[in-house]
């Protein structure tokens, strides 16, 4: 989700987590229903917006939409240290997490969105799409604030930043068009092909890392590391949430008659998000413990697996489906469930690592002292 930089946290920090985050990170909820109530309203007031943000595209996405959408992604992506790819990682980390996010993470999401949404096509599709995204922005907050290994957490970012080029578009036509038909399941004649995905993460995820990777690259090299982490990336952290807001009035106003007509489709999409936050986060970490991870590792790849790339899933859904899908609205309520859930299961990890790391916990309180 957002970037806006957050108060590193130490591991014997015993301030609240939700002190810990930014104002705009800890009222990210706020904000995102605001905007949704600021898009309802904007579109009520100019009905013929969709022909108008028509008139100039890229590709198939209206070009002031494609710069909100770009503009969440690029922050997050010029965050992600890519030469520590290859440190801090052993074998067992890298294989856990690639089955957790790649394998397990889509599958749950898949069950869940048939299970819980069987008569509404479009918002099951969009939360399938989400699952397929892979979070690469805010869980570098919630480890911090769990006291996670700040150095995995940044490794399986960036290798989640580029699987998701290779794999997101194969994973994708699985999910939405094989894997239903040789289940005998009714996709409601959603018709996707690998290249309709693969263009929009192609756009929107392979430009902007293109660009986090030349930005970290120069400016590291004309300014040093300690001027790009503390001075240049808290400047641009907040364009994500900008973004993203910019985003969500688009797309409220464009179906804000559709959402105050049916409310409880917003609740339904966000009950299968809830279960998928717990069965992710608690699965991940119970296996870590039976697999006999360190606490700093066991949390790192345990949010790393039930986060989700929302930025992403949204672009996907605009250029797939349209701005006015019910598929991009799904994507969006993803964040106003998320950062909520995400705290939450920060304090079940505080508390995990008291009652199942006493080794850790008793050294914390005698460094304190």
């Amino acid at each position: 989700m957002t970037t806006e930089h957050t108060t590193p946290v130490s591991t014997g920090s015993e301030t609240a987590p939700t002190e810990q985050l930014s104002r705009l990170d800890r009222y990210l909820p706020v904000w995102i229903g605001a905007a949704m109530l600021a898009g309802i309203l904007l579109g009520r007031a100019f009905p013929d917006l969709n022909d108008q943000l028509d008139r100039v595209k890229i590709d198939t996405v209206s070009l002031p939409i494609a710069v909100g959408l770009l503009a969440m992604m690029y922050p997050v992506l010029a965050k992600v240290n890519y030469r520590a790819m290859g440190e801090s990682l052993d074998r067992r980390s890298l294989v856990t997490s690639l089955v957790l996010n790649w394998l397990i993470g889509p599958a749950v999401m898949f069950a869940l969105a048939w299970l819980m949404l069987p008569d509404l096509p479009e918002y099951r599709t969009g939360l399938i799409i989400v699952g397929l995204a892979r979070c690469i922005a805010m869980v570098l907050i919630w480890n911090d604030l769990a006291a996670g290994s700040r150095e995995l957490a940044a490794v399986l970012v960036a290798i989640n930043s580029l699987f998701q080029i290779v794999a997101y578009s194969l994973l994708g036509y699985f999910y939405l068009e094989l894997l239903p038909g040789w289940l005998g399941l009714d996709s409601d004649g959603i018709d996707v092909t690998i290249w309709e995905i693969a263009k929009s993460v192609l756009v929107f995820l392979g430009v902007p890392l293109l660009a986090g990777f030349l930005t970290r690259t120069f400016g590291e090299r004309a300014k040093g590391t300690e001027w790009y982490e503390t001075r240049f990336l808290p400047r641009i952290g907040p364009v994500a949430l900008y973004g993203l807001l910019f985003t969500i009035v688009i797309l409220f106003a464009l179906q804000g008659e559709r959402i105050t007509n049916q409310p409880w489709d917003v609740a339904r999409i966000a009950l299968p998000l809830l279960v998928y936050f717990s069965i992710m986060w608690f699965g991940s970490f119970f296996a870590g413990l039976r697999l006999g991870f360190p606490y700093e590792r066991n949390a790192s790849i345990a949010f790393t697996a039930a986060g989700n790339n929302f930025e992403l899933a949204i672009a996907v859904s605009i250029g797939v489906f349209g701005v006015a899908s019910g598929q991009a609205l799904a994507g969006v309520v993803g964040p106003l469930i998320e950062v909520p859930v995400l705290v939450g299961l920060v304090y079940v990890a505080l508390w995990a690592r008291r009652h199942y790391y006493p080794t850790i916990a008793t050294d914390t309180t005698e460094d304190s002292t």
